[in-house]
């Protein structure tokens, strides 16, 4: 009943939950290439993968928040997404994919992974903004994913998807119980549009840890590209500073080491 998760880099986790390999937001170039974003705002990638593409194993289902920032997407996660069975996306990001194993889903929509001679997981697809209120327009549709064994009443794995702190996450808090957390930090930043945040900050992960209480809280998306505006040092220095009272929740994953994490044997606490 354990969950075993491996940070690849950036926003790429595989998690290995009950027979299944899960894959999300897949990036696997190589470091030194630039990729133009909305606007004319641009970023480059500075850190590689800590796996290769190559060296996984064969992946069941890829959950991915959004298709269109290189940065949850780029060639090589493209080029991956031909090869498994299943890709869970945003109704926009379904149709640019182009693929007929392509999945839309929206807000609070669940779907089921199932298979012969595996327990089923359940799939639930949670509200992410990707930018400042009214900022869907420039910066498209995005999703986290939460995955549930359905005998259980709590939420294995959740992850964020690239998201701002907004009232979506407090439906999340409110809705869900949740054993292990992964929350896309990284501050990005343009300098196009000046302060302005497109994810969180090791302070709104702290604020959020606070609200939801996972058991495990586990931050990814933290660097690897020249947007994200809060270095992996700095994030883990203010995450511990504003942690007040749940520091003990947050763990930071070895790049590219799997890390098994037990299930709990008593109902989380809220």
């Amino acid at each position: 009943m354990s969950v075993r998760i491996t940070h690849i880099g950036g926003p790429t986790v595989l998690i290995e939950i009950d027979g299944w390999k899960i894959l999300t937001d897949p990036t696997f170039d190589e470091p030194g290439q630039r990729y133009d974003f909305a606007l004319g705002t641009s970023s480059v990638k500075t850190i590689g993968p800590a796996i290769q593409v190559t060296d996984l194993p064969a992946i069941d289902v890829v959950l991915l928040s959004h298709d269109h920032h290189a940065d949850n997407l780029d060639h090589g996660g493209r080029a991956l997404l031909h090869t498994v069975p299943r890709v869970i996306t945003t109704s926009n990001g379904s149709c640019r994919l182009g693929l007929a194993h392509a999945e839309a889903m929206v807000p609070w929509q669940e779907t089921v992974l199932s298979a012969p001679g595996r327990a089923s997981l359940r799939v639930t697809a949670t509200p992410s903004r990707h930018g400042p209120p009214l900022s869907r327009l420039l910066v498209g549709e995005n999703l986290g994913f939460a995955i549930q064994r359905p005998s259980q009443t709590q939420v294995a794995v959740w992850m964020s998807g690239d998201s701002v702190y907004f009232r979506g996450l407090e439906q999340v808090a409110r809705r869900l119980d949740v054993d292990i957390a992964l929350l896309h930090i990284g501050a990005v930043r343009f300098g196009l549009t000046g302060p302005v945040k497109y994810t969180m900050d090791a302070r709104d992960a702290a604020r959020f840890i606070r609200l939801l209480e996972p058991r495990i809280a586990l931050p990814v998306h933290y660097e690897g590209w020249s947007h994200f505006s809060e270095s992996h040092d700095r994030a883990r220095v203010r995450l511990l500073e504003e942690s007040e009272g749940v520091h003990h929740r947050v763990q930071w994953l070895p790049l590219g080491q799997a890390v098994e994490f037990p299930s709990p044997t008593t109902p989380l606490a809220h």
